[in-house]
């Protein structure tokens, strides 16, 4: 099983490592880092360099695509075509999943993918996912056919253990969450805008994304 995570620059880290150390624990699985070119590619805080192995274009049939989010000066770019949006549509093709975490999923919707959807995003993405025909929803993960789709950064764990569960059964799951001990008990009660401070969420609302 072939399963490629697509690379570009300013993509978050947590976004791409997260469903990359679930879903390599699949059995007989290859995972490879994809970019338009081989080669280092750079995170969105430009302080992490992740190197991808293959071109686009040397990855074609892909069995999984993951497609990580990234701030809006990074993910804007590609929404309105481009090497990123054609390789996506290309691989979805031959994809038996296709997913996404945080705002990948606006490069899903952009690519015409999720027309017609359910599907989920960073909380401050969903209206302009909507924008593409997409059903919205705030679910941490969403499963829609073969679309695979992860609300914000840290939900990508989530969403390659939905996919582990999903491929391999839940016990294979449960064993693989075990291991890497995935057992959240996080500080603060503010993950989600429904939990936070509501001058917080509106700090957020008001503002927008921050641009790196």
């Amino acid at each position: 099983m072939l399963i490629a995570v697509a690379l570009y620059p300013g993509f978050t880290a947590l976004d791409a490592v997260g469903p990359y150390e679930t879903l390599s624990r699949l059995p007989g699985a290859e995972t490879v880092l994809v970019a338009e070119q081989a080669g280092p590619v750079r995170n969105d805080s430009g302080s992490l360099t992740l190197v991808a192995e293959k071109a686009f274009a040397d990855v074609l049939r892909p069995d999984i695509v993951v497609v990580p989010g990234a701030p809006p000066g990074a993910v804007e770019p590609h929404l309105h075509g481009g090497p990123l949006l054609d390789w996506l549509r290309a691989a979805d093709i031959a994809s038996t999943w296709t997913t996404s975490v945080c705002t990948g999923s606006l490069l899903l919707g952009a690519a015409g993918l999720l027309k017609g959807r359910r599907a989920t995003s960073h909380w401050l993405a969903l209206d302009q996912l909507a924008a593409y025909g997409v059903s919205t929803t705030g679910e941490r993960v969403v499963v829609d056919r073969k679309y695979v789709t992860a609300a914000g950064v840290s939900s990508g764990i989530d969403m390659g253990l939905t996919l582990l569960g999903e491929i391999a059964g839940d016990r294979y799951a449960q064993a693989v969450q075990l291991l890497i001990e995935y057992d959240p008990q996080p500080p603060y009660d503010a993950g989600s805008p429904h939990k936070a401070p509501a001058d917080l969420v509106e700090q957020f609302r008001s503002n927008g994304f921050p641009r790196d």
